[in-house]
């Protein structure tokens, strides 16, 4: 897969270098912030660009500062002002603590100075990074490699420290969409070696590696085959499995698939290939149509600006125009001539097209744990809906949602955004303590 297509479907943030446009941002960011506070709406108004100004208007800025120290309580203290750019927007901003509440003073500028974002949203909950760590009296770790075929994945094999011959359960860790890690890294955060970690301690083995497409990029489809799910996925999942199946500490009979996002979505099919899966758990994995995800998240995406550009619109309609063809593969109506969402091969979509995630996970007979953040925008309460309407009445499977966590595993309030993934935030440890308890066998309901 293409680093471009990967970004994209990952959402990955970075930290550019600072150029003399963004010092001069950072100036007018303080500017627009002090306006805020004074009242100054009519200036606060000048600054907006064109599109801006049509929607909003003096009177909204005029009272602002007064009526959040009303309903939050007297303004305590500020942080610096910071950059991120996300999606190719580079946003500046502020928290701002007001009583016991944080709050997030969000701005964006065009390239010629004017104003087109200025937001306030809950900031991050911030958390202890520290929180997850490996207890090397509980825990050990040792390196392996997946091979499927020629294709040789370095991997780490996490094992609990248990009294010499007990076999332990062990759960294969796939990742989401991406060339991902072995700790499917996102910025500071490491949710895959957070769970790991985790797991151990709680007396279960855990493999994860590296993926085909980080570790061979663009020879990552075999010869004679294309790419698509099983190649991007699933066959190296299931060369874990049997990797599990030949480790003298594993027990054989309690190997589970745990996938991620788009590795969630592919459970059900790792379960269906493999008699040597005892359960598998789904975490934030998609039920939708891909297409309708990846048009959902742009879309998402594009509205936290506030105000959607003519170039992002359009940019949003081209994307929705090959949605509506990609959906039409199979018919006399797909158009050739339009290109295909985020440049994927056509085989790639039409392995998208027969498969049905929850259909396939219904027809399971396998222990199935369902689990989602309710603050996810990428896999959304959508999806669990779907997951929900699907499972709920198979007495094998469990569906938990947790509220405050994020794609990612993150905690936090209020709606999730691509900015909280480059804020060093762990898995919780009752997301473990949950996934322990149904591999032994107990209703984590």
């Amino acid at each position: 897969m293409r680093p471009k297509i990967l970004a994209l479907l990952f959402l990955l943030l970075c930290c550019p270098m600072v150029t003399r446009a963004q010092v001069d941002n950072q100036k007018r960011a303080e500017q627009i912030y002090q306006y805020l506070i004074a009242g100054q709406g009519d200036s606060i108004y000048a600054a907006l660009n064109d599109e801006a100004q049509s929607q909003l208007s003096p009177a909204l800025f005029n009272d602002f500062h007064r009526q959040l120290e009303a309903q939050y309580g007297a303004l305590q203290s500020t942080s610096s002002w910071r950059q991120q750019e996300t999606q190719g927007i580079m946003f500046y901003y502020r928290d701002m603590t007001f009583g016991t509440t944080a709050l997030r003073l969000l701005l964006a500028f065009d390239a010629d100075g004017r104003m087109n974002t200025i937001r306030l949203i809950p900031a991050p909950v911030q958390a202890d990074s520290s929180t997850v760590a490996l207890d090397s009296t509980k825990a050990v770790e040792r390196d392996i490699i997946v091979e499927t075929g020629t294709f040789r994945l370095p991997g780490t094999l996490t094992l609990p420290r248990v009294e010499k011959g007990r076999k332990v359960p062990c759960v294969i860790l796939v990742h989401g969409s991406g060339p991902n890690d072995r700790d499917e890294t996102i910025g500071p955060n490491k949710p895959f070696r957070d769970l790991a970690w985790l797991l151990a301690q709680r007396g279960i083995a855990v493999i994860r590696y590296d993926k085909r497409t980080k570790v061979y990029g663009n020879n990552s489809v075999p010869k004679g085959r294309k790419l698509d799910m099983d190649t991007e996925t699933c066959d190296d999942a299931l060369s874990a499995v049997r990797l599990a199946a030949t480790l003298p500490e594993i027990a054989r009979d309690s190997i589970f698939v745990l996938g991620h996002s788009q590795g969630g979505m592919m459970a059900p099919r790792i379960a269906q290939r493999s008699k040597d899966v005892a359960g598998i758990i789904i975490l934030a994995g998609l039920a939708r149509r891909f297409e309708d995800a990846i048009m959902q998240q742009s879309e998402y995406i594009a509205s936290l600006t506030g105000t959607v550009s003519p170039q992002v619109r359009a940019q949003l309609d081209e994307l929705q125009r090959q949605v509506a063809n990609v959906k039409q593969l199979g018919t006399t109506a797909f158009n050739d001539s339009i290109p295909l969402p985020l440049g994927l091969p056509k085989e790639y979509w039409e392995f998208l097209r027969t498969y049905d995630a929850a259909k396939t996970a219904s027809a399971l007979s396998c222990p199935i744990l369902v689990l989602q953040g309710g603050r996810d925008y990428q896999v959304t309460m959508d999806d669990h809906r779907l997951w929900t309407m699907t499972l709920a009445i198979k007495p094998h499977a469990q569906l938990k949602v947790y509220p405050k966590l994020n794609h990612i595993l993150q905690e936090g309030d209020g709606k999730s955004t691509p900015t909280e993934y480059n804020e060093a935030r762990p898995v919780p440890a009752y997301v473990a303590e949950d996934i322990a308890g149904f591999i032994r066998g107990n209703d984590i309901r």
